[in-house]
């Protein structure tokens, strides 16, 4: 156990069934939490939880569009009427979008990351906050990338726009929960060895070895590198940090 602060601590994950919020799942039971995964498929959430094989009581399952104000008020009441409360919100919800020049690009295809990565980014805020303002304290954690923070070459600029938006969102609710003691930042990864990156490298063409070859550790990240980050954020090793973004990408920014 590497943060014996966070044990018992009850955490919610959004994009919970695999990739990054598989794998922090995984690290936080690792760590003594009780774990509350959402996703959109409950078949992937059923997989993953029998993948993790904790009890209900230490892991419970949600199926839950982000998007919807009332799945997501529901995502947060299942996780109350489990473990009564929440301590971390990994706030990861994601979807890539088509690759594509802004030319060729369908507007319900920009509406509907927009639906996912950014309303469902806000929502679940909205109503995760609270429940930490009222004990005054917790750890918010969402899921930007360096596409927050920079625009590189491959044409998706509604995954982009996303990004960029929760790197905002993340740095105005930061000083709105500092005064409640509630910490707010972002992760920032570079390309994540998973199916979100196979989508991307079909769409765009292009080989991992040819994307991995512009990181400067020569290698895209795993998503325990994203889930150790987290684990970090969601600590009391980092009790003094909020309102910033941390790149994880392998010095692709540097």
């Amino acid at each position: 156990m590497t943060y014996p602060d966070l044990a018992q601590k009850v955490v919610l994950i959004t994009g919970g069934a695999r990739g990054l919020g598989a794998a922090a799942a995984k690290a936080f039971l690792a760590e003594g939490c009780k774990v509350a995964i959402v996703d959109i498929s409950g078949e992937t959430l059923a997989q993953t939880a029998a993948e993790l094989g904790a009890g209900a009581d230490r892991l419970i399952t949600v199926t839950a569009d982000v998007s919807k104000e009332e799945d997501v008020q529901r995502y947060v009441a299942e996780t109350v009427a489990a473990f009564g409360t929440v301590d971390v919100f990994f706030n990861n919800a994601g979807i890539e979008g088509k690759v594509a020049p802004i030319v060729d690009q369908k507007t319900e295809d920009f509406d509907r990351v927009m639906a996912i990565n950014v309303r469902g980014c806000w929502l679940g805020l909205k109503h995760v906050l609270p429940l930490m303002y009222a004990k005054k304290s917790g750890s918010v954690i969402n899921t930007s990338s360096i596409g927050g923070l920079v625009a590189g070459p491959m044409p998706v600029s509604p995954y982009v726009t996303s990004k960029f938006a929760i790197h905002g969102m993340t740095r105005v609710v930061a000083n709105e929960a500092a005064a409640y003691q509630v910490r707010v930042n972002s992760v920032h990864p570079s390309p994540v060895n998973t199916q979100m990156m196979r989508s991307l490298e079909q769409g765009a063409g292009a080989s991992q070895e040819a994307i991995a070859s512009a990181i400067p550790l020569g290698r895209y990240a795993e998503s325990e590198d994203i889930a150790n980050m987290v684990l970090f954020l969601a600590s009391e090793k980092s009790s003094f940090v909020t309102g910033s973004q941390f790149r994880v990408d392998g010095g692709m920014l540097s």
